[in-house]
């Protein structure tokens, strides 16, 4: 069964919505500035800035809803109204709809500000809706109740690759004849002391203080850890027959999922990046495409000293003599790292590429590193071919996950 994407939605670190978002991207401006917060005095935080949204929910949401939801599920309810209204609000018996919005880390600002109530003020002051609100699974729980989604509603956990996850699942759930349309996506919202220190603690963040805007560097050969970014990314799936029914437009299919594990270390890629390769392997074999059919990689490139190049050489390994005419694009270059919401996000800046025929600009690469062998489109935006091409979307999170998505136009 074929799977399309009739709706796109986000809030990010670029804009309030996928348009402002998607003209920023091709502008290569950064969304990532220094956090106005004394963190870094009270708390000794060696990280002082972040990839923060540019219109916080509580412009966007009531009152009550900002009250009952963590973060992340605030950014996934605004992404997920908004590519349900580009949708064209989809009438859909709900036991056909699901739901499936991932987050990598969870309701962090809920729990860490609980325990300090706890702490400061004694348990009884604790919020009734304290679990409702921190659990991993809440942001799709709220889509479901939002779109009355019964199909089924799922957030899988795989950190940084949790978004891409979550779109792969939404799109087994239509071809298992489970749905008949899906809302799925990915959120994070973990600027916060905590998930800043631990990160620094691992040597992953780049601590350049003093350009923050130029801190998140893929590729560059001064690469020195990823920064850290919040949003939410939701696509709406459909299966095509679902789509030509009701006459709804149609931005990309989504041809091909691949999934592997490298079991091989908590944290660290597998050196030779062998998981990786083959999650794009199957993700093409799935679709029924060759290496000659891409046009386009959105690569998963946080920026780490490490990570960058072993996905590099992957991709290179991949394509072959193909190599040379495909464009590859590092995003987060510009909106810093969703964590859970990274893939999601960056499934809407591939399908957005492929929909304007527009591979978006790398920033911040000044001295690329000599091993990249891929054609990496910097500082301004290159064109795609015309007639039919596809797109591969990289994901990969601590924890060993991989997950490569293709889409095609």
């Amino acid at each position: 069964m074929n799977v399309v994407v009739t709706g796109l939605g986000t809030t990010s670190p670029l804009g309030g919505d996928v348009a402002s978002t998607w003209e920023a991207a091709l502008a290569g401006r950064s969304g990532v500035r220094t956090l106005e917060n004394d963190w870094a005095e009270q708390y000794g935080v060696p990280v002082t800035f972040a990839g923060q949204l540019v219109v916080p929910p509580s412009e966007v949401l009531s009152r009550p809803e900002t009250k009952r939801m963590d973060p992340s599920a605030q950014m996934a309810i605004v992404a997920a109204r908004e590519a349900w209204a580009d949708a064209g609000t989809p009438e859909v018996d709900p036991e056909r709809l699901g739901s499936v919005v991932s987050s990598g880390i969870g309701g962090v600002w809920t729990m860490l500000t609980a325990w300090d109530t706890v702490k400061e003020r004694g348990a009884s002051r604790v919020l009734p809706l304290t679990v409702p609100m921190l659990m991993p699974n809440s942001p799709t729980a709220y889509v479901s109740l939002e779109f009355k989604a019964r199909a089924g509603s799922h957030s899988p956990v795989s950190a940084c690759a949790s978004g891409a996850e979550a779109i792969g699942m939404g799109y087994e759930m239509i071809q298992s004849g489970r749905a008949d349309v899906v809302i799925c996506g990915g959120t994070e919202a973990a600027i916060h002391p905590l998930p800043l220190s631990a990160f620094a603690a691992m040597q992953a963040l780049s601590k350049r203080n003093d350009d923050p805007a130029g801190a998140s560097r893929p590729y560059d050969v001064s690469r020195d850890g990823f920064v850290m970014g919040e949003g939410a990314g939701v696509l709406v799936l459909e299966s095509e027959e679902h789509a030509k029914a009701r006459g709804a437009r149609v931005y990309a299919s989504v041809l091909g999922l691949g999934m592997t594990a490298d079991a091989h270390h908590i944290a660290a890629p597998e050196p030779n990046g062998a998981g990786q390769t083959r999650a794009m392997e199957l993700a093409l074999e799935r679709a029924g495409l060759t290496t000659a059919d891409v046009a386009h990689v959105n690569a998963h490139a946080t920026s780490t000293p490490v990570g960058d190049m072993i996905e590099a050489r992957g991709i290179r390994s991949l394509l072959g003599a193909h190599a040379d005419q495909v464009l590859l694009s590092a995003t987060k270059s510009m909106t810093g790292h969703l964590l859970g919401g990274a893939g999601a996000l960056e499934s809407v800046f591939t399908i957005k590429a492929l929909e304007t025929r527009t591979a978006p600009p790398t920033i911040n690469v000044t001295e690329p590193d000599p091993e990249l062998e891929v054609d990496l489109v910097r500082d301004t935006p290159r064109a795609l071919p015309d007639g039919q091409i596809a797109a591969i979307n990289n994901s990969f999170g601590f924890g060993g996950h991989n997950v490569a998505l293709v889409f095609g136009v």
